[in-house]
């Protein structure tokens, strides 16, 4: 590849700080997003800001995105894919469906293209202090080349092979941390019903051996009962339901399908998905 001109496009609570990661690393990055006013944060930092998709697709050879699900990732790419990708490299570190992915690989090398996925296992914190992990799957000259990013932006990037491999990994990761969000918030739930105090209990949670970085993460939002969005919790209850598009249909996945509706249906969406206590107390703990 000729000399990169990166542009990033999707700048949301992870596209930010990974964008600007990249931008401390010493890239030049170029950004688009469809709300203009999310450019600002980025520009001060040295980032070119595109005005239109044409824009970045004439101007661009590595492109990334980040996108919130399937229905954004395919409009931004029905877009880029309107005129000449040949030799245009994209990275597309969105969580979103399997069948998506492939589609959209196919899509991009039938026009001299090359597409990469890499989709993130962590939120927020960790994709400010560039600690993330990369689920990677595509070809492997790309992947090496795309390493040289992904080490910025991640503590550690893993290729998996054939497109929609990196899709399939990251659903079942998140759909991993559902399940441990939910047993969480019912565990406190059950301990104050029962006289324990949320303190002690998630004291108790962090020194046993099922304490773990998401419980101490997510200990401070639970004694104040408030969650500030690093998951927001409407991409859990996406990544649920395409887990289950995927095969995965359980009692336990059904359980989480219906509480974090439950959860979307008590407006809770735009919380962390730790919010999801809530709905359960709501539901089972009145």
């Amino acid at each position: 590849m000729t000399t990169p001109k990166i542009t990033w496009i999707g700048l949301g609570h992870m596209g930010t700080p990974m964008a600007t990661n990249l931008l401390k690393a010493g890239f030049e990055v170029a950004v688009y997003n469809r709300s203009i006013d999310k450019l600002k944060p980025l520009t001060e930092v040295g980032a070119k800001p595109y005005s239109s998709l044409d824009e970045v697709r004439e101007n661009s050879n590595v492109i990334f995105t980040m996108l919130s699900d399937d229905l954004a990732v395919s409009s931004v790419y029905s877009d880029l894919l309107k005129g000449s990708v040949s030799e245009k490299l994209f990275i597309n570190m969105s969580t979103i469906s399997s069948e998506l992915t492939k589609r959209l690989s196919v899509e991009i090398e039938a026009k001299g293209g090359y597409y990469l996925e890499a989709p993130v296992s962590g939120s927020v914190k960790p994709a400010i202090d560039g600690t993330l992990i990369i689920l990677a799957a595509g070809r492997e000259p790309d992947y090496e080349f795309a390493t040289t990013y992904f080490e910025k932006l991640g503590k550690f990037s893993i290729y998996l092979g054939e497109v929609g491999q990196g899709a399939k990994a990251k659903l079942a990761i998140n759909y991993y941390m559902s399940v441990v969000i939910e047993g969480l918030a019912e565990t406190v739930l059950f301990a104050e019903k029962n006289g324990i105090d949320k303190e002690t209990m998630m004291f108790i949670v962090n020194e046993s051996a099922c304490g773990s970085p998401m419980s101490k993460m997510k200990t401070p939002s639970i004694i104040q009962d408030n969650y500030p969005a690093a998951f927001p919790l409407k991409h859990m209850d996406k990544d649920i339901r395409l887990v289950q598009a995927e095969g995965l249909n359980t009692a336990t996945s059904e359980a989480m399908k219906n509480i974090y509706e439950e959860a979307m249906q008590a407006e809770l969406g735009d919380n962390d998905l730790m919010a999801v206590l809530r709905a359960v107390k709501t539901k089972y703990f009145k």
